[in-house]
């Protein structure tokens, strides 16, 4: 039975702190007028009122917007066979090939390691860790599974430098998280899934949470084991009521949604028929899809991910069975037609990441022609606009697999964005992204619980004028779905026109 400790936090986040540089003028501006009492104009009472009101709601708003999580580490998991020296049979490598052979660690080269030994951990060696926050009322017996995204790493050199930071140890990952949009506790925010238990798991592997492997050189290791890092952490929620749910979403953003296709299934087999289990991927629809020089370099990629962490074990067997390179099912437009629990999928046709990362990788685009077309969509040439249509037509080309399908359901908007479910302004708020009137929330809730159509595609760009694109100012890699700092921001500007009207009011006092 695996133990867990949890940090506590706040329930309402950090403190809302003034702007001090308001509050210096404020009182620089006092402090040198004449001291004398004079009656407030009913007018300027009026508008100090109705400012006072409304930084008050904002500042109210932002402190229930800020739900933080405290993290529980899964800390039997890392445990179990910790310590034991490294068996002397190991894989030695020759001409590129695997080969297994019983000799001495010191005196040969390294190579991919498959262990026996039990152990869940995240690629540095810390254990796994997830963020649970309770259900009430009638979602006291339904559950809401979201894997954290963040990128992969492929060989052994990505996998150290990633190994030593939050994407490769719970260590050095904050211990408190946002929950905002898919993970809200409000109604007004997340309508359908508030008062459910809410869990995100932690994304320390590298591999979509579906490698079962090690690398070793010397006394250095790299653990790969994202399966059993899932297997960990459901078991530990399966004690703390997963067990009797009533319903579930297993849901995930970018790396994080690619996993829901490789645990969809075998979650509604560990959980049984009593149990309504579907599962939502956003931004999670990775391509298998030629550059615009004619490269398909995310083949190379992800071949060599499920080679170095001993992911095809762990791949769906029939689309394996359907394939000369089982590699392949690693791109979900390949599993998805071998998975048999409901589905929906949450992306953007035009997806920032696919689009920089995949379409129009920098490597076929030496001479940063496309450099301002990547940061700004309304700066792309014609022709750019017309290549990038590609790029939608081979995503609505690889989803018509199940638009025939009446229990899956879709919502491909036109906006330049990747992973919308847990970003508030792209999940459920006044201005959120549509299609026919309908938003993301809207659409994913008629589809889970089955209350009318829930397959929606946008128009191509740039027809759609509710988008929020969110272009990522990193080029160099994916950081995972984005938290409530965007939130702040917002807020904090609103807060500064408060205060300037509430100045302005105060000059004619």
């Amino acid at each position: 039975m695996a133990s867990s400790l949890s940090f506590s936090a706040s329930p309402s986040g950090r403190p809302l702190l003034p702007c001090p540089f308001l509050r210096s003028r404020f009182l620089s501006r006092r402090a040198m007028a004449p001291r004398r009492r004079r009656a407030w104009p009913a007018a300027a009472v009026f508008v100090a009122a109705v400012v006072a009101v409304g930084f008050a709601a904002e500042a109210a708003d932002m402190v229930q917007e800020r739900l933080t999580v405290g993290m529980t580490i899964v800390a039997d998991a890392a445990s179990t066979g910790a310590g034991k020296s490294t068996p002397r049979s190991f894989f030695r490598s020759r001409g590129g090939v695997c080969v297994c052979m019983c000799v001495s660690p010191r005196r040969d080269p390294p190579c991919f390691l498959p262990s026996p030994l039990r152990l869940a951990v995240c690629l540095d060696g810390s254990p796994p860790a997830y963020h649970l926050h309770r259900g009430s009322g009638a979602g006291a017996r339904s559950w809401l599974l979201q894997f954290e995204g963040g990128g992969w790493c492929n060989d052994v050199r990505s996998c150290a430098d990633r190994a030593g930071t939050r994407r490769g140890s719970t260590r050095l990952m904050t211990k408190v998280e946002v929950f905002s949009g898919i993970l809200s506790n409000l109604p007004s925010r997340n309508p359908d899934f508030y008062n459910w238990n809410r869990v995100k798991l932690r994304y320390c592997d590298g591999g979509s949470f579906s490698g079962d492997s090690e690398y070793r050189n010397g006394s250095s290791v790299l653990y790969f084991r994202g399966q059993r890092i899932w297997d960990a952490i459901i078991t530990d929620l399966l004690q703390k009521g997963l067990a009797k749910a009533k319903n579930v979403l297993l849901s995930g953003c970018s790396a994080g949604g690619l996993a829901t296709f490789f645990h969809c299934d075998s979650l509604k087999e560990r959980l049984g028929g009593a149990t309504t289990v579907k599962c939502l991927s956003d931004a999670g629809f990775f391509l298998d899809l030629t550059d615009i020089s004619g490269n398909n370099n995310m083949r190379k990629f992800f071949s060599s991910l499920v080679s170095l962490q001993g992911v095809q074990k762990n791949l769906n067997k029939d689309c394996q069975n359907s394939t000369d390179c089982p590699y392949l099912c690693f791109f979900p437009q390949y599993a998805l037609p071998d998975i048999r629990t409901p589905y929906f999928i949450l992306n953007s046709a035009y997806d920032v990441y696919q689009f920089h990362h995949i379409f129009v990788p920098p490597s076929s685009d030496p001479g940063g022609q496309w450099s301002r077309c990547k940061m700004d969509p309304g700066a792309c040439s014609t022709s750019q606009i017309a290549t990038i249509q590609g790029l939608r037509s081979a995503m609505l080309t690889s989803l018509k697999q199940i638009e025939g399908k009446p229990e899956a359901g879709m919502f491909i908007n036109s906006c330049f964005a990747h992973c919308q479910s847990e970003l508030q302004d792209t999940w459920f708020a006044p201005d959120s992204p549509m299609i026919h009137d309908k938003k993301i929330a809207e659409v994913i809730g008629d589809w889970y619980f089955e209350r009318g159509a829930a397959k929606e595609i946008d128009c191509a760009y740039p027809c759609d004028s509710t988008c929020h694109n969110l272009i990522p100012s990193d080029q160099d890699g994916i950081s995972g779905a984005q938290s409530g700092n965007e939130f702040f921001s917002i807020s904090c500007r609103k807060m500064v026109i408060y205060m300037y009207i509430l100045l302005i009011a105060l000059q004619i006092i």
